[in-house]
Parts: C-alpha cells; sequence; structure tokens
C-alpha cells in the first residue's frame, strides 16, 4: 500500500512518480494500437498468441463449447454432456432488453467508439491515478470477447489459461490490436452476439443462453427487463453477485444494472424503479451434466458411446484431436439403444438382482443382421456412492469395462460345436464322454505345435450321472464337459480359434483366446456379455457376424452430419452349420439346462454357463431378432454362489438356468413385446446311433486281449474312465493360473 503523509494523501515524491507512471502507461498503450509488429516491445515472447498481426480464423466464430445430447433410437433424450454447459443462439433469440443492459454497464458507448474507447482509456487513466490503485478498467465489449475467446481456447489447460488472463502489457496490447480486426471483419451486432455465447456468468453457465434457463428456466429471449438486468450484473463477477449464494448483493448489482441503464437513455427512470422493486425471483435448474444423469439405467451405455467416439478414428486421426472434439460438444447423437428394451432389461434387473446383494449382473442385447446395440444394463447403477459403479460390466476394459471379463462357462460350448459342423462333424456325432477324464494328452493347434497334457489335468461333468456315450444334441442339452473336450481333440483347436476370430470373440482385456482346450471348450477366459450377444447373434442371423455398432448419427450445432462407425457383417460359416446350432440351442431351452429361459411366445435358443465355484452365471441367449447375454457373478471374484441369496430368493447353489435364465426371459419378454416372432429355420438332426457300452467280461473290452475293435476309434482311455469310475489327478483352479492353465476343474454347465 502507498504511505500517506500524516495529514492524508500521497508525498510530492510520489506524486510525481504515480503521475510519470500514468504517462508512461497511456503512452504505450497508445502506440502499442499503432504499432504494425510486436517485436519493438519484446513481445514475441514465449507465451504471446503467434501471427500477431492477422486475426486468427476462431476469433470470428470461435468453436464454443456447447451441450452434447445423446438420444435413443426414437430421438428421446438419454443425457447431456458438456465440458461447459452452452447453447449459442443468434442475436435476434436474445432479449433486447439483455441486449442493452450488457452494452449500458460493460460498455456504454459501444455503438460509438471503435474497437478501443480512447476516452475510455483516459478516464480510466485518470481515475486510478486519483484513487491510487485499479478503480476502474477500460476494456471495451470488443476487448472483452477477444480476451474471452483466448480463455475459450484454453480449455481445462492451466498454462494456456494463465496466458490468456496474464496482466501483461504484451497481452493487452495484442488484446487491443485483434480487437481492432475483429471489429472490421465482424460489426457490431456480430460481436455482441459473440459476446453474449462466449461469456460466463456462473452456476456453470456459459453464454445467455445456459445463464437464462440456470437462473430463470426460459430461454434468453423471453427475458424481462429485471431478470435481464440481473444477469448482466453477473458477468463483473459471477462468484460476488451469484443470486443462489446472495441475493441481497445480486439484488443491488442488479439495481445498478437498471439505473445505468436509464442514465444512457435505453429506458425509463420510471421504467428502472419498477424492476428495482421487484423480488429477483429466480427459478432454478439445477444442472444436469454426464451420463450419471441417464434414465432407464442407460449410463453405462451413454458412457460406451463416449469410449466409442473417444476410441475409434472416425472422429480424428488422435485420441487428443476426438477428445477436442468431444469437449467443444454442440453434437447431437442418435444412438442404436432401443427405450423398450432399455427399460425391460432395467426392470427385469431390479426383480432379480437388488443393488446391495454380493454380487452383480448385466446385461446386454444386440440385434442380429446390424449389429445395433438395443439394451445395456447392469444390477449396480452409474454413480460414486456406496453399491455403485463406473465400470461398465458388459464391455471389455478398454471401453471402461473390467479388467479381464468373466468367465463364460458352457456358453463357450456352440462356438466348438460350430467349428466342429464347419469341419464335417455331423451333428449326431457321438463321443464316450465319461463323467471324468484327464484332458488329452496332446491337441494340435494353429502354430502346428500341439498343446500337451503333461500336467495330467483332469475334466469332468456336473454330475456323475451324467456317462456316455452321448450324441451331440443330448451333450448339448446336458451340457457335457467331457464330450466337448473330446470333440475339440478330434478336429484341434485351430478350427475354434478360427471360428471364434470370425465371431469377434476375444478376451475382456482385447487379447485372443489363448490356445489351451479349457479355453476352447469350458469357456474358462474371461469376456464381456455384449462379446457374447454379438457372437450369439451371429446364429440368429443365419451365419453372418456384425460388428456391434452404438452409434446411428451425428449433427453438429450447425446441422452439419459427421461420419460414423458402420457395423460391418461378414460370414461365419455356411447357413445349415448356423440352422444346426440354432435347432440345437433351441432344445437347450425347451428340455435342457436352460428350461427356465425359454420364451413360450415365440421360438428361442439359448445355452447355459457356470463356471468352477459357482463365481460366474451366464445365460446367453437369442430369437431370430433379437440376442442377449446375461452374467451374473462377482466383480471381484471372489463370491461362492452356493447357499446365497439373490434378490431376494435363496439358492442353494446358483446354475445358469436358475438366475441369469429367468433375469433373461423377463428382459427379453418386455424388449420383444408388440414385434414379430418369426421362427427359426430348423433341420432334421438324426438319432445317434449310440454303440452299447462294452462287455465288462468280454474279449472287446478296450485294453483286452484280444485286441478287438474299439467302439469309439481315436480315443484309448482306461476302464474306470469309460466306466464312470473315480479318477485321481488335479482339476483346473477356476483362474486359469494352474497346471497348464486348464482353468475350471469341471463345476460348468
Amino acid at each position: 500500500m502507498p504511505k500517506n503523509r500524516s495529514g492524508g494523501g500521497l508525498t510530492a515524491t510520489q506524486q510525481a512518480a504515480k503521475f510519470l507512471g500514468v504517462s508512461v502507461l497511456s503512452g504505450v498503450v497508445l502506440a502499442g494500437i499503432a504499432m504494425p509488429a510486436a517485436g519493438a516491445l519484446g513481445l514475441a515472447a514465449k507465451g504471446t498468441v503467434q501471427g500477431f498481426d492477422e486475426i486468427p480464423a476462431n476469433m470470428k466464430r470461435p468453436p464454443l463449447s456447447q451441450r452434447t445430447q445423446i438420444l435413443d433410437a426414437d430421438g428421446g433424450l438419454i443425457a447431456t454432456v458438456y465440458s461447459r454447459d452452452r447453447t449459442v443462439v443468434p442475436l435476434e433469440k436474445i432479449s433486447p432488453y439483455m441486449q442493452k443492459a450488457i452494452v449500458a454497464i460493460e460498455d456504454s458507448r459501444f455503438y460509438e467508439h471503435g474497437a478501443i474507447d480512447l476516452k475510455g482509456v483516459l478516464r480510466a487513466v485518470n481515475r486510478n491515478a486519483q484513487e491510487g490503485g485499479v478503480a476502474q478498467g477500460a476494456s471495451t465489449l470488443t476487448q472483452q470477447y477477444v480476451k474471452n475467446v483466448f480463455v475459450e481456447a484454453a480449455g481445462d489447460d492451466r498454462d494456456k489459461f494463465a496466458q490468456a488472463t496474464q496482466q501483461t502489457l504484451g497481452r493487452k496490447i495484442q488484446e487491443l490490436k485483434y480487437a481492432i480486426q475483429v471489429e472490421k471483419e465482424l460489426g457490431k451486432k456480430k460481436i455482441l452476439e459473440n459476446y453474449l455465447n462466449i461469456t460466463f456468468f456462473g452456476q456453470q453457465a456459459y453464454g445467455i443462453e445456459a445463464a437464462s434457463q440456470r437462473y430463470f428456466s426460459k430461454r434468453a429471449e423471453d427475458l424481462t427487463l429485471g431478470e435481464a438486468a440481473m444477469l448482466a450484473g453477473l458477468v463483473q463477477s459471477p462468484s460476488r453477485y451469484d443470486p443462489v449464494n446472495d441475493v441481497q448483493e445480486a439484488t443491488e448489482r442488479r439495481n445498478v444494472v437498471l439505473q445505468r441503464m436509464a442514465a444512457v437513455g435505453d429506458i425509463s427512470q420510471a421504467e428502472a424503479d419498477r424492476a428495482k422493486a421487484e423480488p429477483i425471483g429466480l427459478r432454478i435448474t439445477r444442472p444436469k451434466n454426464g451420463c450419471i444423469t441417464a434414465r432407464d439405467g442407460a449410463g453405462f451405455f451413454c458412457d460406451y458411446v463416449r469410449e466409442v467416439f473417444l476410441s475409434d478414428p472416425v472422429f480424428g486421426k488422435s485420441r487428443e484431436e476426438r477428445a477436442k472434439v468431444w469437449n467443444r460438444g454442440g453434437l447431437t447423437i442418435r444412438t442404436t439403444l432401443d427405450p423398450q428394451a432399455q427399460k425391460s432389461t432395467q426392470d427385469s434387473l431390479k426383480d432379480h438382482v437388488y443393488q446391495d446383494d454380493k454380487v452383480a449382473a448385466a446385461v446386454t442385447m444386440v440385434q442380429p443382421g446390424t449389429g445395433k446395440i438395443l439394451a445395456m444394463g447392469q444390477s449396480k447403477p452409474y454413480g460414486f456412492g456406496k453399491n455403485e459403479t463406473q465400470i461398465n460390466y458388459s464391455v471389455n476394459r478398454s471401453m471402461g469395462g473390467s479388467n479381464f471379463g468373466f468367465p463364460t462357462g458352457s456358453t463357450f460350448k456352440p462356438f466348438v460345436a460350430a467349428a466342429a459342423i464347419e469341419q464335417g462333424k455331423p451333428p449326431s456325432q457321438v463321443y464316450p464322454s465319461p463323467y471324468k477324464m484327464p484332458y488329452p494328452d496332446s491337441v494340435q493347434s494353429c502354430s502346428g505345435k500341439p498343446w500337451r497334457n503333461v500336467g495330467g489335468d483332469m475334466v469332468e461333468n456336473e454330475n456323475e450321472s451324467e456317462v456316455g456315450p452321448y450324441a451331440l444334441r443330448e451333450a448339448m442339452e446336458k451340457s457335457v464337459n467331457t464330450y466337448f473336450v473330446q470333440m475339440l481333440g478330434e478336429i484341434g483347436m485351430c478350427p475354434v480359434v478360427e471360428m471364434t476370430d470370425k465371431l469377434g470373440v476375444v478376451m475382456g482385456d482385447d487379447e485372443k483366446l489363448p490356445e489351451k482346450p479349457s479355453a476352447l471348450t469350458l469357456g474358462s477366459q474371461g469376456m464381456s456379455p455384449l462379446t457374447m450377444a454379438a457372437a450369439y447373434a451371429t446364429f440368429a442371423n443365419r451365419g453372418t457376424f456384425c460388428t456391434p455398432t452404438a452409434i446411428e448419427s451425428i449433427k453438429t450445432s450447425e446441422g452439419r452430419s459427421l461420419r460414423v462407425p458402420r457395423s460391418t457383417c461378414e460370414r461365419a460359416m455356411t447357413e445349415r452349420t448356423a440352422d444346426t446350432i440354432n435347432t440345437l440351442l433351441r432344445g437347450v431351452v425347451d428340455s435342457g439346462t436352460g428350461q427356465e429361459a425359454g420364451l413360450q411366445s415365440r421360438d428361442s435358443a439359448g445355452k447355459t454357463g457356470t463356471t468352477d465355484s459357482r463365481r460366474n452365471a451366464w445365460f446367453v441367449g437369442y430369437t431370430p431378432n433379437l440376442s442377449g447375454a446375461v452374467w451374473v457373478g462377482s466383480p471381484t471374484q471372489q463370491v461362492k454362489m452356493e447357499s446365497i441369496t439373490i434378490g431376494g430368493r435363496y439358492h442353494d447353489k446358483v446354475f445358469g438356468g436358475k438366475v441369469p435364465g429367468p433375469i433373461w426371459k423377463d428382459a427379453m419378454s418386455g424388449a420383444l413385446e408388440g414385434h414379430p416372432g418369426p421362427d427359426f429355420t430348423r433341420v432334421t438332426i438324426p438319432e445317434a446311433q449310440k454303440p452299447q457300452p462294452p462287455n465288462p467280461g468280454g474279449d472287446d473290452k478296450p485294453g483286452g486281449g484280444t485286441g478287438g475293435d474299439r467302439p469309439f476309434p481315436g480315443f484309448s482311455f482306461p476302464t474306470d474312465v469309460l466306466s464312470g469310475g473315480a479318477q485321481t489327478g488335479g482339476g483346473g483352479n477356476g483362474n486359469g493360473n494352474g497346471g497348464n492353465g486348464n482353468g475350471p476343474g469341471g463345476r460348468d454347465r
């Protein structure tokens, strides 16, 4: 603070210094206006704007951050997301009161002076000298607009923001130079329009339209005199004059604006007095920003749409470039989400799994033939509180999902069957399928180097009563583990790898499946519900796989359409193979492990899956026009679903058909209500001729002395294995980490 004499005022020395400072400042500012380049004052230092003598293109029409609306397939609003809440409107959509109020209080000579108000500069210099500090500024509306453009361009970058707001002579002169050019290029009305759209009004509201909605729940064109005056008063200090936190301070500031409007002749004194007598009259609309506000549990789908935008090169060459487009906003994104399917999904989840249960559930629905994601929900809501999460259990890690997905259990078996049928295996194929057996000694891989069971790992069926021989239909309906391990042993792993590649099947971390029997038969590796729903949709689509897609169209605030990623569809198997799988999986819901999931009113098919120690339970099923995957389990994989209550119902043991199945049934029934119910194209699967079990006392017993013909060429098992007897040996550990990584030890249905 300046040192005062005892009698008040400044000393002679101080007065002389201040006069000199004022003179120098005035001279430099005025000289700076005329300087052709910045170099004379060293203004080319780091942090200054490049191209000093040329107005940037975005100064004329800056790309302002605005709201982005995410819509469902019917055009209904899912959520509004933004980095800055702003809706740009033309000047004719802004109340005349607002236009006059902002000019009166911020730059009353706006229409009289050029870019720089020389009278204002001199008046401010003189006033500041008298006050001994900065009592009055001299920035015109045009200069303020220029400054706001650079603040907007800085975004969340602290360094750039500091550069845009630094109180230096160099920045000030740059601001003046640009103001001159902006006035020449745009004219007064356009500058006023841009200013009102870029300015911050507090309470997260940028631009007059957002401010009008925030404080008064109305459009900017409908603002009254008093309302316009209050908003105009906020610009100088949005926090100090915030009417939400201090209505008295805001009222006094509004009255200052009203009096100023009367003083410059915009309104009469009587009008000003009437407006002053009115209360502020706030009608606050709280900001609703982000996927957390999405309706019908669509927050996770909303977040998935964002991840698609940020990861797909169609929206920009780099993630940084795409992020800039997303943060700038102003987009209208119409998605594939079907509101009927989404509501049905959430209703079913709420009925069957409670938010505070020890386990969670996730459901994803995909449309066969288009790849459109029609629903995506889960039992634990999108949020930050207790029993809430931001992890999307339906998708892969790269898109906001869990680290590795969730082991799928026997829902993987149809992929093995499809690969075998494509290799020429008949659907009547029979294998011994004992209750318990070792994995084959050797299984051919894609690399040509066979996998070998060096650890003697074992596989077993769910129940000891499940003893073959079985044909494919019965093995699929009963989910017989040993059958599919034998099938893999005969066809090798490469056909299954090739099939899953065509079906878009990858692990939850986006890596390819390892070439190990447990991974390629019993679903020991983690995957996402979206991956499984899209793969099964291929069966419904008679063998053609379509990549999942979530975005239908995107339009900018100017109405320009952006390119969006499209689903690509390619044949993964013959129609005959797909029809055969559909017939087999129809049997699963008719008379197999998935009976509680079967739809009574239309053709449906599907497969159950339950992993080792019952940490995960699945049902993946479909109709000809909708595919859906349901997962139930602990996201941390720490809960064994035995003697457990889920959704208020006690379960001794959880099976894929007992909890996920009913969730799927209710969700699909509601999603398909009112839609056509086409039938599958079925195939006739002949009854298999099962060979009689070997005669224990005869010479044809495998391994017997006579060496007679074996009933199952290509396989040789110990006697007690064929008869279903006990066999020593270690099963997998359920994580793919024990022995040779053979995963689940057989509790897999």
